[in-house]
């Protein structure tokens, strides 16, 4: 499909450090992989079944948007990006309610 989103080498330097160690449970799927199904779920609108299995087991994919979402995660990581200046603030706050809200 050309239409799956994958982080650049440069853009994952930037989001892999937010990403949570040493959690409890057996060991987890590519985070990069999975990641990137996450934000093709959120950019593109479609429904959690409805993402590709290119980006691995669809419940997995959910499973860890939702258990990163309760961890704020993403309000983390989105507050990081404004910060920097990748994002003005407010949008970076609508982002994370939005997408904590898509669960």
């Amino acid at each position: 499909m050309a239409d799956l989103f994958w982080p650049s080498d440069g853009q994952w330097i930037v989001i892999g450090p937010f990403m949570p160690v040493n959690e409890p449970g057996p060991e987890r799927r590519d985070d990069r992989k999975i990641t990137s199904g996450i934000l093709h779920v959120l950019t593109s609108g479609c429904r959690w079944r409805d993402c590709p299995a290119e980006y691995g087991p669809r419940t997995t994919v959910y499973n860890r948007f939702d258990r990163w979402s309760r961890r704020g995660f993403w309000r983390a990581m989105l507050a990081f990006l404004a910060k920097a200046g990748w994002a003005d603030d407010a949008t970076a706050s609508q982002e994370a309610t939005t997408w904590t809200d898509r669960g």
